[in-house]
């Protein structure tokens, strides 16, 4: 299983009080010695955390790839195309939310279709961040994509053991069906040291994308070690499932 670590926050931080520090490309680039897979970072409308700049550096000093997170606008499709990472991830995005509160709503959505159409000409991965829903990853193969990324909110947020056995089989079965269609299957929001190795025992998923909890946990411990310690769990328990 791949692990993904997103910076965005590290941003986040910086852009409270203005100026350059904390860097993201510096914390990309510890996270890079740690052997994490690829870097994520999403360019959002409003560039309440990373910016052009900050994608720019990440491009030309990381030798291992970033995953762009980015709506399906013109804007970004342009700004994709023109400077090429590794993989774009396809996210829903409104203004007015705190973070990605689901995935996309793939039903009746042109913008998507081209979105997709553009990337894939360009030469780039494309997924698309998606809840657990069997006709959504159905719709998902049919227009093209490379790979889903599962909505893992729901499991992570749950309230009740009931709920979260639940989401915990929707994530199963959707892995095992996006499998099925030839899907390359990701997972990643609100994942931590606790709820990890329940995803990290369903083989049909080869990627976690883990940001926020990260460099939370950074404050307390530091960054190399807050991965490591990710690591450390995602690798023990793959082993035993594998």
């Amino acid at each position: 299983m791949r692990l993904g670590i997103n910076i965005d926050h590290v941003a986040t931080i910086r852009n409270a009080r203005g100026g350059n520090h904390p860097n993201p490309l510096e914390i990309a680039i510890i996270a890079e010695k740690c052997n994490v897979d690829n870097i994520t970072a999403h360019l959002r409308e409003d560039r309440r955390h990373v910016n052009e700049n900050d994608i720019k550096s990440l491009l030309s000093k990381l030798k291992i790839p970033l995953n762009f997170e980015m709506a399906a606008t013109s804007e970004m499709i342009s700004f994709a195309v023109e400077n090429l990472p590794y993989a774009c991830c396809i996210v829903p995005e409104k203004r007015e939310e705190i973070t990605t509160e689901g995935g996309l709503n793939l039903k009746s959505n042109k913008e998507i279709i081209d979105c997709i159409n553009q990337l894939k000409d360009a030469g780039i991965f494309c997924s698309l961040f998606i809840d657990p829903d069997i006709e959504q990853i159905d719709i998902a193969s049919e227009i093209g994509a490379d790979a889903i990324e599962i909505h893992t909110g729901k499991y992570c947020d749950a309230l009740s053991e009931s709920i979260m056995v639940n989401e915990l089989e929707n994530i199963k079965k959707s892995a095992i069906f996006a499998k099925s269609k030839g899907l390359d299957v990701h997972a990643g929001h609100g994942l931590n040291y606790k709820n990890i190795s329940e995803i990290a025992k369903i083989e049909e998923i080869t990627e976690v994308n883990i940001g926020h909890f990260l460099i939370g946990e950074a404050i307390k411990i530091g960054i190399t070690e807050a991965i490591l310690k990710m690591k450390s769990i995602i690798d023990n328990t793959r082993k035993v499932v594998v």
